[in-house]
């Protein structure tokens, strides 16, 4: 079994990760500039969720991404691949310089992850709605097995809309899955317009709660909030979990933060500068 980080959070231990935040930020945004991939908005408003799970929660061993009792986390809104890059390479599971090979032909990071794409990506997703069902079967299949590692679902608010998951939600609490939990990093936005004005997603911890789920909700740039949720994973509700994790599209800069024109729009280089300013990076 890969052990698991340290459970208790100092106020270095804390500044670190908020370092290590700031750092993939900016990386995110070169990254987009250089290769001119969308959906830079999105992946800034995941960092915090995936930096408090891969260097607090998850029990990994980034030179063993394949030991059958890892944790798994699948970033379902695929399409904010480059955050989940960043944090592998950051994490130890690849170089940093694969990282510039991003959207390039023929690299095994593509603008969506792809499962052999590289190690520590545990889904090919991106056709929104995928993940938790996927989630779903390896977490049942943990316990099919007698294994007891857990899966983590990283779903977008406007992911919610999909049928499919629904379909796991309704399915998950049946077979009393409570190693299987999903935080929705909510943005508040869609592609072209606002998440509750193009279905109503609220209140979308009640939802899940309805649905049979464990839920809470949290500020999803805390980082003490995250870790002190993560941690507690299952959470002795014998229940999946839902966490709610309110977050701001762009987070982190200032000229991009709850821009949903960020969907699409490149940086150019003046203001990568700009964003690497601004995060206290060099």
């Amino acid at each position: 079994m890969p052990a698991a980080l340290p459970q208790t959070q100092t106020d270095s231990q804390l500044a670190r990760l908020q370092e290590l935040a700031r750092e993939i930020r900016g990386r995110v945004v070169e990254m987009s500039h250089r290769s001119k991939a969308a959906h830079l908005g999105g992946a800034l408003s995941a960092v915090d969720i995936l930096v408090a799970a891969y260097w607090h929660a998850l029990r990994i061993d980034p030179a063993r991404p394949q030991d059958p009792d890892r944790d798994r986390l699948i970033l379902s809104k695929g399409h904010a691949s480059a955050v989940l890059y960043a944090v592998l390479s950051r994490r130890g599971f690849f170089p940093d310089s694969l990282l510039d090979t991003y959207c390039a032909a023929g690299s095994g990071l593509s603008h969506h992850p792809c499962l052999q794409g590289a190690p520590g990506v545990e889904a090919a997703t991106g056709s929104l709605g995928h993940g938790l069902p996927l989630g779903l079967g390896m977490a049942l299949a943990a316990r099919l097995q007698g294994r007891s590692y857990r899966v983590l679902v990283v779903m977008s608010d406007g992911e919610c809309n999909e049928g499919s998951v629904w379909e796991a939600a309704m399915m998950a609490p049946a077979q009393g899955l409570e190693n299987l939990a999903v935080v929705i990093d909510y943005n508040k936005w869609q592609a072209t317009a606002r998440s509750q004005k193009t279905l109503a997603l609220d209140p979308l911890a009640e939802k899940f709660r309805a649905f049979g789920w464990s839920a809470c909700e949290v500020d999803g740039h805390d980082l003490a909030q995250l870790c002190a949720v993560l941690e507690r994973l299952p959470d002795g509700s014998g229940k999946p979990v839902a966490i709610v994790a309110h977050t701001i599209k762009g987070k982190g800069i200032s000229f991009m933060e709850d821009d949903n024109n960020w969907h699409y729009r490149i940086p150019s280089a003046q203001e990568v500068e700009l964003a690497r300013k601004e995060l206290g990076l060099p």
